[in-house]
């Protein structure tokens, strides 16, 4: 019996979602239960990739930018970057212009198990979670919820219970 390929996806834990334009005293908390879980992943053999949302000058243009008139993750900023203590020397990232990646989920069908933690657990680490169940069927999807933050309390809550309902362990 071959041993599980595991996957850790860090989601968008860039500086304007932590500490910057729209950071949050919830995503800052994390902080610390991401950084145990890319340790213990990273121990473990298991490999980790991080998504960056990424936006650029036309961002205010966007549907995005429009609904959400905040700009934010525009390339080279501060705000783009990941949170220093979270980044691990040659670990890929999928730089993602919207909320879900299609490179990832594409990559993360090759794992038997993979673990979703970052932000907005209601935007962006849904939409990942669904879209990588989607091509990943038989894997086993996890999301740690206490390494997780949304928009509000409510609206984590509310992901939580949607990934749940199709068939995403909340751990």
């Amino acid at each position: 019996m071959s041993a599980l390929k595991r996957l850790l996806v860090v989601v968008d834990m860039q500086h304007d979602f932590v500490d910057g334009a729209l950071g949050s005293p919830a995503a800052e908390a994390i902080v610390p239960a991401v950084k145990a879980l890319i340790d213990d992943e990273s121990a473990d053999g298991g490999t980790v990739v991080y998504t960056q949302d990424t936006h650029d000058a036309s961002y205010a243009s966007t549907q995005e930018g429009r609904r959400l008139p905040v700009p934010h993750c525009v390339r080279g900023t501060r705000g783009w970057h990941i949170v220093p203590q979270l980044v691990r020397s040659g670990a890929r990232v999928f730089e993602k212009g919207t909320f879900a990646d299609l490179a990832l989920a594409r990559y993360a069908a090759q794992f038997d198990r993979i673990t979703i933690c970052g932000v907005c657990t209601d935007i962006c680490v849904v939409s990942n979670a669904l879209l990588i169940k989607a091509f990943a069927p038989e894997a086993e999807v996890c999301v740690a919820a206490g390494a997780c933050a949304g928009s509000s309390p409510e609206a984590h809550a509310a992901a939580l219970v949607t990934m749940r309902s199709c068939q995403i362990d909340i751990v």
